[in-house]
């Protein structure tokens, strides 16, 4: 790999990770706080196991980035998410 062509699967890495610690918050129900945690948890295993295995072995950002995306979307958003409510109106 080039240099450019590195710097820019560093990137998708990189948005990959963003990408899949980037959930909303839960509502404020003891459950959505709860399944918050659990998703939180199951991405951040997946994103530090998906790098670890990478440093130690391909050293292929494109390949890394897939896979923490092919992985994260077995955990979806099964909570209801927070909503900011001001004078009853949702924002």
């Amino acid at each position: 790999m080039n240099e450019r062509t590195l710097r820019a699967g560093y990137a998708d890495l990189l948005a990959a990770v963003a990408d899949a610690l980037d959930v909303p918050l839960p509502s404020l129900a003891a459950a959505d706080e709860d399944a918050y945690r659990q998703l939180l948890e199951h991405r951040a295993g997946i994103v530090r196991s998906t790098v670890r295995a990478n440093l130690d072995h391909s050293r292929d950002p494109w390949l890394a980035a897939s896979q923490i995306r092919e992985r994260a979307a077995d955990y979806p958003i099964t909570y209801t998410p927070f909503e900011y409510r001001r004078d009853g109106v949702t924002s």
